[in-house]
């Protein structure tokens, strides 16, 4: 029993490790992301809502039926034997103090005309239904462009880590090698405490990385909705510099093909759709309605001598006609409503405008991102190979007592910088290329 125990808790803490060393792709967090963002998912609440919408325009189109019954008790304290009444038309046989009424009707209506009012209504929240579903897909690629930015940031963060923690292993080294020649009289304890200082600043840029690393990660798992009880991590992809170098697409020719993919615009086009038929809804106001009714209808009494079928079948009356509203003053209720609906419809042409104002900006931003960074990251390629030939002379020197303390500090300094500016000229780069083919209908990818 005990080893049985034994084995299921190992088994339960694999489990555990397993979960715990769990690493997350772009394309995993991307997925999970689009499963269970609550933005998102009230998105696709609202998007059902609209369909159900649709549902009920297209029924309104369809006559309506209700039955009603009536049953009544009645009650006359004064009634003599030489009293007549009459009860749903009929005379009644019976005089009694205390009596019983029953009434019984199916009665419908039909629109069968109003100005097309209610049609336009049925295309308009067809329309509503769309946009509603394209802004599913909005909320969708902002959640993608959040989660793009946020991981390569953290993969900018962990290469830049990198280059810090070798620059500090080389503060060490001189560091040590600063007390070697102190101990021999060839550096002064100042020189000593300016390596130490060095030493000191880079073991400080590596705590504050790895807290702006744990800060974008813990962003991420937000954005994913983890919960507090999961570790998180993410997969390193491996990145290289032809990455970075790729061509970059015409400006022109991506904001061409996003006007034709993306959400937003799509939503702007039905919304100005949308807002002409406002406008001709609004307009049927000026026209006559024209509906049709019809219905059937019996009742029954306890003060008659017939049965209660009997009743039901000579009281039974059935009816049909068309009612016809013409429309002559309303207090300006409908001039005002198709002022408004075209007022509307100038404010979605506006905002039509607006959101490809918006998306040129946007796209123009990434490409200007990209071809500057693409720019930066060619020229910080070679001023890394020349500060770490520079660096390196300088350090033989330094160790031949030739340079002094300051000259190797700034030489590092200048290579570290370098090397830090490569590294974020070339993840700004491939950040931006990923943006502009995405923005142009692609797939973000690892």
């Amino acid at each position: 029993m005990k080893r049985k125990f034994i084995i299921m808790a190992t088994m339960m803490l694999t489990a555990l490790g397993m979960q715990a060393q769990k690493q997350w792709t772009l394309q995993e967090c991307i997925d999970y992301a689009l499963k269970n963002n609550i933005k998102l998912q009230k998105a696709r609440l609202q998007s059902q809502s609209a369909a159900e919408d649709v549902k009920q325009a297209k029924a309104a189109l369809l006559p309506t039926l209700s039955a009603s019954t009536n049953q009544s008790i009645g009650y006359r304290p004064w009634q003599d034997n030489g009293t007549t009444t009459v009860t749903n038309g009929q005379v009644n046989a019976k005089v009694d103090k205390s009596y019983y009424n029953g009434s019984y009707g199916l009665n419908a209506s039909w629109t069968l005309w109003n100005g097309n009012r209610n049609r336009n209504a049925v295309k308009q929240d067809k329309l509503t239904a769309e946009q509603s579903e394209l802004e599913v897909q909005t909320t969708a690629n902002s959640i993608q462009e959040q989660i793009a930015q946020l991981y390569v940031q953290i993969l900018y963060l962990t290469d830049a880590l990198k280059v810090s923690e070798q620059s500090l292993q080389t503060s060490k080294k001189n560091e040590e090698r600063g007390k070697e020649m102190l101990e021999v009289g060839k550096m002064s304890r100042a020189d000593v405490a300016q390596l130490t200082a060095q030493r000191a600043s880079d073991e400080y840029s590596i705590v504050e990385m790895n807290s702006n690393i744990a800060k974008y990660k813990l962003q991420l798992k937000q954005l994913l909705r983890l919960g507090n009880d999961n570790t998180f991590d993410i997969a390193i992809p491996a990145t290289t510099d032809d990455q970075a170098l790729a061509a970059i697409p015409a400006m022109q020719t991506v904001y061409e093909e996003a006007l034709v993919s993306r959400p937003e615009i799509k939503s702007s086009l039905l919304a100005v759709k949308n807002s002409e038929l406002g406008v001709k809804i609004a307009k049927a106001g000026y026209y006559p309605t024209l509906n049709m009714t019809g219905g059937i209808g019996t009742s029954s009494n306890s003060l008659s001598n017939r049965s209660w079928g009997d009743q039901l079948k000579t009281s039974f009356d059935a009816s049909a006609g068309l009612s016809l509203s013409i429309p002559i003053f309303d207090g300006r209720q409908t001039k005002t409503n198709v002022a408004k609906a075209r007022i509307q419809q100038q404010q979605s042409l506006m905002d039509l405008h607006n959101a490809e104002d918006n998306l040129y900006e946007t796209i123009e931003q990434y490409w200007l991102d990209a071809e500057t960074n693409q720019q930066k990251f060619r020229t910080a390629q070679a001023t890394v190979e020349s500060e770490q030939m520079s660096y390196d002379l300088l350090s033989e020197q330094f160790r031949l007592g030739l340079k002094n303390i300051v000259e190797l500090m700034t030489g590092k300094d200048k290579l570290l910088n370098a090397q830090q500016n490569m590294l974020q000229s070339k993840y700004q780069t491939i950040l931006a290329q990923q943006m502009l083919r995405f923005y142009s209908g692609g797939k973000i990818e690892n």
